[in-house]
Formats: C-alpha cells, sequence, structure tokens
C-alpha cells in the first residue's frame, strides 16, 4: 500500500487556495486514520487528506452518497460540505466534512452496552434500507461468506492461526444459508476506530468510504466488533430483522474482522508501517466476545 504524509502547511495552504472563507479557522491534526490523514478545522469541520491509492476513491464515494444518506441516519456522521481539487501542490482531491465529536472507540471502548446497543440497533435498521442498482458493491463486503475463504485463511495465518471453536463458528457462518433479500446499504466497515464514544456509549459513526450494497450481517458483526460483553443479543433482537442464519453469518464476519484488527495490531507492536497498536487489543476483545456468544446456551448455533 503506497503512503505519504501530508503535513500542516500543506493543509493550510490548500485550505487557503482553494476555500479561502474557511482559511481562518484554527487548523490542527487529529491522531488516526488510515487511509486518510485527518485535521480539525475549527468546531464544526475536518480536513480530510488521502494518504494511499484508494483513498480518493473513498472520498469520492463518501462525497456522492453521504449528503443523501447522512440526514436520515440517527447517530451523527460525517458529511461531506466541500471537495478539494486536484493541483500542483497536491496531487489528488481531498474533502472537507463535518466533524463528530467523540473519542475513537480503538482508544475508549464502550461502556455502556444497553444504550449503545440500542442505538446501533436503531441506525442498522435505518441504514439498511434497500440500496439502488448504481450503489457501489464490493468485492470482500456484503458478499457471501464462501467468498472470501481465501480471505480468511490468509488472515488466520497472519495472526498465527485459529482455535476450534473459532474454526467452528466460521464453518458455521460459511454454511448459513445466503442473504436472500435485495442488496442493502451497508457501512460495511463498523470497527472501533470507526465509530466514536461519549459517556460510555455510541456518539457517532465515521468512515463511511467503504459504504456499498449487500448482506445486512456483515454491518451485525458489530455486536461483537463494537459492543461490551453480553449486549450483542440485546443489538440482534433490537435489529429485529436478525434471524438465525444472519447471526451465524454476521458471528463469521465478526471473526473475520477480529483478525484483521488483531494482525494489524500485531504490527503496529512490532513498528511496522500502517501498524495501529490500539487495534490488537480491539480484535482480540472481538474474538473473546464471539467464543463467549457462541458458546453461550440458547443462542442460535
Amino acid at each position: 500500500m503506497n503512503r505519504f504524509d501530508i503535513d500542516d502547511d500543506l493543509v493550510r495552504t490548500l485550505v487557503r487556495e482553494q476555500h479561502a472563507d474557511l482559511a481562518g479557522l484554527d487548523l490542527r491534526p487529529v491522531d488516526g486514520g488510515w487511509d486518510n490523514q485527518m485535521w480539525r478545522l475549527g468546531d464544526e469541520l475536518a480536513v480530510r487528506m488521502p494518504r494511499t491509492e484508494q483513498a480518493p476513491s473513498l472520498l469520492r464515494n463518501e462525497h456522492r452518497w453521504m449528503p443523501e444518506l447522512g440526514p436520515r441516519l440517527p447517530l451523527p456522521v460525517p458529511v461531506p460540505v466541500r471537495v478539494g481539487e486536484p493541483s500542483a501542490r497536491f496531487p489528488r482531491p481531498w474533502t472537507i466534512t463535518t466533524w463528530v465529536p467523540g473519542e475513537p472507540a480503538d482508544r475508549t471502548p464502550v461502556t455502556r452496552g444497553g444504550p449503545a446497543a440500542d442505538s446501533l440497533a436503531e441506525f442498522l435498521r435505518l441504514l439498511h434500507r434497500e440500496a439502488p442498482a448504481e450503489a457501489p458493491v464490493k468485492p470482500h463486503r456484503g458478499v457471501p461468506l464462501a467468498a472470501v475463504t481465501s480471505h480468511f485463511e490468509s488472515s488466520a495465518d497472519a495472526v498465527g492461526g485459529l482455535d476450534g471453536e473459532l474454526r467452528a463458528v466460521w464453518d458455521e457462518a460459511v454454511a448459513a444459508p445466503e442473504w436472500q433479500g435485495p442488496p442493502v446499504w451497508l457501512h460495511s466497515d463498523l470497527h472501533p476506530a470507526n465509530v466514536v464514544v461519549a459517556d460510555g456509549t455510541l456518539a457517532g459513526v465515521v468512515d463511511f468510504g467503504d459504504l456499498c450494497a449487500g448482506d445486512p450481517a456483515t454491518d451485525l458483526a458489530a455486536a461483537w466488533l463494537l459492543l461490551p460483553a453480553g449486549a450483542d443479543l440485546r443489538l440482534l433482537h433490537g435489529y429485529a430483522h436478525a434471524d438465525e442464519a444472519m447471526i451465524r453469518r454476521a458471528r463469521g464476519w465478526a471473526v473475520l474482522r477480529g483478525m484483521n484488527l488483531l494482525a494489524i495490531g500485531r504490527a503496529g507492536d512490532r513498528g511496522l508501517p500502517g501498524g495501529k497498536v490500539t487495534w490488537g487489543p480491539a480484535g482480540r476483545a472481538t474474538l473473546d466476545r464471539v467464543r463467549a456468544s457462541w458458546r453461550k446456551a440458547g443462542l442460535p448455533r
């Protein structure tokens, strides 16, 4: 993945040249980000600068769809308000969006599981509407789990293999009946770094670059990725449309995403480029919660 860094002076210059009416606002960098580096711009805005090859397409995806989808969602989300055009100073498009206050959940996890489960269930019910034919499709998001088996195996290798329980969860997920409904809108990247927390519960959802259409079970993996142990059932019951097959598929997605977080966290522990030290604990916690859910008597198996 080709990355490069952008400094404060460049961002200030670009804002001044292309959006002069905003140039007087305070600019300060924000830690985090994967495909994009981010700066606060005043109290209500953020500048997102792409630093990977795929980042411009993700920003275009957000700019196309979030003004339409954002207003119907019950949690705060970033909505693009300005576009920065490629120039001699910076050869890629960039955006200015609304700022969503809160702390990323990979640094400040959700502690009030009940309220968070209720908020997330409502968010997903309202997001998961039938998507139009022109909605984006992602090869590793929202698809049947059998289509990502090679990705699963490479992820398992990256974390040193899986125990028998997690393998059983995955096998049950792959064997579950596939989604038969129409493709619905998905965030598709609901992991702890892409939500923010305040007062122990969800305060917003960010980073919609991977927004796409597909199987809602992809997003329901958030029951184990985002919520503390024991809150998964409250989310699944509150969502109301989660049958046994969907829950099995959702657990499978949670195993896959948990492994990805763990692998990226290990890279950060070793000081490797692209590693995120806060993601490792989030990945381990996800896998622990999946195991506990799978073991619990009375849950669909």
